[in-house]
């Protein structure tokens, strides 16, 4: 118990120094909280919550004020402040930092309204949060140190000794920690434990997603475990990051073609409740999944009949496993991947 209040105490404090000020106009809330206002925590991508703020903000008349923070950290605030947090709304880039919030029992059922609007393989089964966008597991490689032929046909073939130094993740991330969360939910404990030693002997730890994509490119790893948006952002670019490279879906139903959810929630302790729903239904409906589009994220629209960026594989063409992001366990994760020596 006191190891958990110290990861507890840890994460809440990470989030508040994550805080950083931006541009004229910004939405961010950099000092104290505005209680007339509409409180959001995200972990999402800075550029994607404020235009979905500056644009419900136009609609709707209604204030809105942004605390950022990354998925663990801010998850682990909510539940620290519990019925007192001054969160309105919840945007993560994973879910099992939802699931974590719902479990504490701090989420309100979302309105059946904006359930209906996100198609129903995004929902989880308890429907106490919504999915809001998505985002794809690839194999990012070097042709130049690889060959097509030689690629692994599952993600769990990387614990082969025969690919031992040739591949790199962002282990201490949250996307790559939600990745972890599907191979034990598809694979179950030992082999994920499995999984995991060989991650911690035979690959690569990089900072992040962009960190394991440029190493790639610079042929320093053969192939990276990354989210497909981090690829198709610098391809609409320079390439400067990308350029040497190409991506690998694994499909088949295999962990390694895991969709992870993007979720947004409302805290049961909400004192703008109604606004806050309306909040959620604007994302999830057509004009703020439109927004994945342009705003270069390049994730994936969950809206039903909204388009994603047309540069990518349609989502029903990945061949992702079923898995109900409602079962994901991060908590889990981080124990199998503290006893690895990953964090």
């Amino acid at each position: 118990m006191r190891r958990r209040t110290t990861l507890i105490a840890a994460a809440v404090a990470a989030a508040t120094l994550g805080l950083s000020a931006c541009g004229d106009g910004s939405l961010e809330a950099t000092g104290s909280l505005d209680g007339s206002k509409l409180t959001i925590y995200s972990a999402q991508h800075k550029n994607l919550t404020q235009a979905w703020g500056e644009e419900f903000q136009k609609e709707t008349g209604i204030q809105v004020q942004i605390r950022y923070g990354n998925d663990s950290s801010m998850g682990a605030q909510i539940v620290e402040e519990g019925a007192g947090s001054p969160a309105d709304v919840f945007l993560t880039e994973n879910s099992p930092a939802m699931t974590t919030v719902e479990q504490a029992g701090l989420l309100a059922p979302v309105d059946p309204a904006t359930v209906a609007q996100v198609g129903a393989r995004y929902v989880p089964s308890s429907k106490d949060w919504v999915g809001i966008a998505a985002r794809a597991t690839v194999l990012v490689y070097n042709p130049g140190k690889i060959k097509e032929a030689d690629l692994p046909a599952s993600l769990m073939d990387l614990a082969d000794p025969r690919y031992a130094g040739q591949w790199g993740a962002a282990a201490g991330g949250a996307d790559f920690q939600a990745i972890v969360s599907a191979v034990l939910a598809q694979e179950g404990e030992q082999r994920t434990e499995a999984w995991l030693r060989a991650l911690k002997s035979n690959a690569k730890v990089y900072q992040n997603n962009i960190a394991t994509m440029k190493a790639v490119n610079a042929g320093q790893s053969a192939m990276g475990v990354i989210y497909h948006y981090y690829w198709y952002r610098d391809q609409a670019l320079q390439k400067s990051s990308s350029g040497n490279t190409k991506l690998h879906y694994f499909k088949n139903q295999d962990p390694g073609a895991f969709v992870s959810l993007s979720g947004g929630g409302v805290l049961k302790s909400s004192k703008h409740a109604a606004d806050a729903q309306k909040f959620l239904a604007f994302v999830t409906g057509p004009q703020g999944q439109k927004m994945l589009r342009t705003t270069d994220v390049k994730e994936y629209a969950v809206g039903r009949g909204s388009a994603s960026d047309p540069a990518l594989p349609p989502l029903d063409s990945l061949e992702a496993p079923e898995i109900d992001p409602f079962t994901l366990n991060g908590p889990k994760v981080i124990d199998l991947m503290t006893k690895a020596g990953l964090l």
